[in-house]
């Protein structure tokens, strides 16, 4: 009959979790590999991603004064003269590195002997040593080589693809501001990660800088005063590793004390693994993380793992970007959904919030006495389409 009314279709059945699990996985395995494939452009890309955050306020600043064209120019500049800087001072750190190395010639004899009858003492001969050496050919020198060479060009490459990268966003940053506000009135949650990304990313690169600089001139006076030679190389050195998570205090440490340890013997090479350890445990570990947790949002062993993590994908870039590269995953899987928000309980640098009482839910407001309209204690109410425009102008 006309008049009967149209049987309701049956609710789908859900997806079973362990099939959601299982396609989460594979689609996870898939693109990863396609972003390993790509780790030569997408690193370098996102570098000048990182580059032209940190930069964008003072280009806001010069438009205050000039053509919005003209500050955008001008900051794009600037970033280049910085990289620019930043690979000249390591090319001199590393120049003066070779050319203080032939000086030590015989403390490094004088240290292999030592370490021959140390090795010795172990059941290790000097003879088994000297055959491992005579098996050293121009072929294998040529293998070691290689890879070096391959490095320098893909340096290069890599250099050529993040000036590219920042001039470019240096020409669309005239118009970001916009764009932000038009997706802001569609979706504001989306908007607000995105702002919080590129505020987490601008402090941490600014607060890394600082104290980067701060136990680099540290470390230069401990090293003055125990007359180790070099010690602006291990200044920069010490700095640039500042920048690798976790890791990077062993990476800064070794060249220093090796070399101390050939020119005065352990002593001095002891005193400057204990300075070492006692000043960037200090400042990195205890007075650091304070600034940086703020700033990343994430704990030191998401830290860690994310270190780890963005090595594997992206190779030694990605051991620089590990904790921006984390950022941008929590902004646009965590803090743009609300659904997963209550992931930032657990990777939250900041302490978890008090949980509510049983009798404070009991006395939750029942929306039928107001109509449906108020808000539960405790609720989050999603924004309306074109809610929060006011706010992104």
């Amino acid at each position: 009959m006309a008049n009967d009314p149209t049987p309701a279709a049956e609710p789908r059945a859900p997806m079973p979790r362990f099939v959601l699990i299982c396609l989460g996985l594979a689609g996870l395995a898939v693109t990863l590999h396609f972003f390993q494939g790509l780790s030569s452009i997408v690193a370098p890309v996102f570098l000048g991603l990182n580059l032209m955050i940190v930069a964008y306020p003072l280009q806001l600043l010069m438009s205050r004064f000039m053509h919005r064209y003209l500050a955008a120019v001008l900051t794009v500049l600037l970033v280049l003269a910085l990289l620019l800087a930043f690979l000249g001072s390591t090319a001199w750190a590393g120049s003066e590195l070779l050319l203080a190395l032939p000086r030590y010639n015989k403390e490094f004899i004088d240290l292999w002997m030592n370490v021959s009858a140390w090795l010795g003492a172990l059941g290790i001969s000097e003879s088994m040593l000297v055959d491992q050496l005579k098996s050293i050919n121009a072929g294998s020198i040529v293998n070691v080589v290689r890879p070096l060479l391959n490095n320098v060009s893909s340096v290069m490459s890599l250099l050529a693809t993040v000036v590219m990268t920042v001039f470019f966003l240096g020409m669309d940053s005239t118009q970001i501001r916009r764009r932000l506000q038009a997706i802001g009135g569609i979706n504001p949650r989306f908007t607000e990660a995105i702002m919080s990304f590129s505020q987490g990313v601008r402090r941490y690169w600014v607060v890394t800088t600082v104290f980067g600089l701060i136990v680099a001139l540290l470390d230069v006076w401990v090293l003055a005063i125990l007359g180790i030679e070099l010690i602006w190389v291990w200044g920069e050195l010490a700095f640039l590793t500042n920048y690798i998570p976790n890791i990077g205090f062993v990476i800064g440490l070794v060249p220093p004390a090796l070399l101390a340890l050939l020119d005065g013997g352990p002593g001095p090479a002891i005193a400057v693994v204990a300075a070492y350890s006692l000043l960037n445990f200090t400042v990195q570990s205890i007075i650091q993380p304070k600034f940086t947790g703020q700033s990343v949002g994430v704990t030191p062993t998401v830290s860690f793992l994310s270190l780890l993590f963005w090595y594997w994908v992206f190779g030694w870039l990605g051991a620089l970007l590990a904790l921006p590269a984390t950022l941008l995953l929590k902004a646009l899987l965590v803090d743009a959904d609300p659904k997963a928000r209550w992931i930032n309980v657990l990777i939250s640098s900041q302490a978890p919030p008090r949980p509510v009482p049983a009798r404070a839910r009991a006395a939750k407001v029942d929306p039928e006495d107001t109509g449906g309209t108020q808000e539960r204690p405790g609720e989050e109410r999603e924004p309306a389409v074109g809610e929060g425009d006011e706010g992104a102008r």
